[in-house]
């Protein structure tokens, strides 16, 4: 069981554990989710040498319910101020649903301070809801069964492999959501626009591996979603499509995405150590281009 750790934002603090050594990756759950979303994914970070940092978003799990914005870029400001408060950057950035459209606009933001950018069931755009959606979304909101059916509803979008651990997972969202002045600040995340960060992914500038489940409910097409976000993240983004996993594939089907992640992650770290090691060294006599040939 990991100590919550709090940073210090100019309205409340935000909650976060840190785990292992070596370069750092932050990860951020979507609307309605706890840090702990990533609790299968961070031992298999850890193992493979990088420093894992997870943050609740504002007003939800361990962080404070005390702030004015609670949208796409208040959280990717927020995933900036934690990498430079852990003083390790630049880090990537992972993202699940809404924590995935801040990783995008954070990287786009200050890509200084970010490596690359793992997108997980990415909400990057306003969804185009069918009107039972909307009206399923309008009842969530409204006590005093608000709770309830947001719990049935996180259920629901686990669609496919059904992770370990979710009926407790659940018990701890809808436990969160009761505490004081959290339901207000859910029903203003749900009210989150994501259009701020579609204008920003073509500069997102960094290597990217979107990750979507093929059953995931919050799409009426996956794949072509997943596409869509990579095409306009550019050449550097790859897609990695999840067997029986709805919008939570990191929890549903970890046997599948940590590896995957990891060795993108890897893959970051080679190509950085490249650029630091240089080229090398040219042999003894050898020209340069456009050197002296006499």
């Amino acid at each position: 069981m990991t100590t919550s750790e709090y940073l210090e934002r100019p309205e409340g603090r935000l909650a976060y554990d840190v785990q292992g050594d070596g370069p750092l990756v932050v990860c951020m759950p979507g609307m309605a989710d706890l840090r702990s979303v990533y609790r299968f994914m961070t031992p298999a970070l850890v193992e493979a040498g990088y420093r894992v940092a997870t943050v609740d978003l504002r007003g939800h799990g361990d962080s404070d319910a005390t702030f004015s914005s609670y949208d796409d870029l208040a959280a990717g400001s927020d995933l900036l101020a934690l990498v430079r408060h852990l003083e390790a950057g630049p880090a990537v950035l992972i993202g699940n649903s809404m924590g995935g459209a801040a990783a995008v606009w954070a990287a786009a933001e200050q890509p200084e301070l970010v490596t690359g950018v793992v997108l997980l069931g990415a909400f990057v755009r306003d969804p185009v809801s069918p009107w039972y959606l909307k009206a399923l979304m309008a009842l969530m909101l409204k006590r005093p069964w608000g709770v309830a059916a947001m719990g049935a509803y996180y259920r629901s979008i686990n669609a496919g492999t059904q992770p370990a651990g979710l009926a407790e997972h659940v018990a701890r969202i809808k436990s969160g959501l009761r505490r004081p002045g959290r339901w207000r600040a859910f029903v203003r995340t749900v009210k989150t626009s994501h259009a701020p960060v579609t204008s920003r992914l073509g500069d997102v500038g960094r290597p990217a591996l979107v990750v979507m489940g093929e059953k995931d409910p919050d799409f009426p097409d996956p794949e072509a979603e997943a596409r869509f976000t990579a095409d306009s993240i550019g050449d550097s983004a790859d897609v990695l499509m999840v067997p029986e996993a709805g919008h939570y594939p990191h929890a549903q089907r970890p046997d599948v995405v940590n590896p995957a992640v990891t060795s993108f992650l890897n893959g970051l770290r080679s190509a950085e150590s490249s650029e630091v090691a240089g080229p090398s060294s040219r042999s003894e006599g050898q020209t340069e281009p456009g050197g002296d040939h006499a």
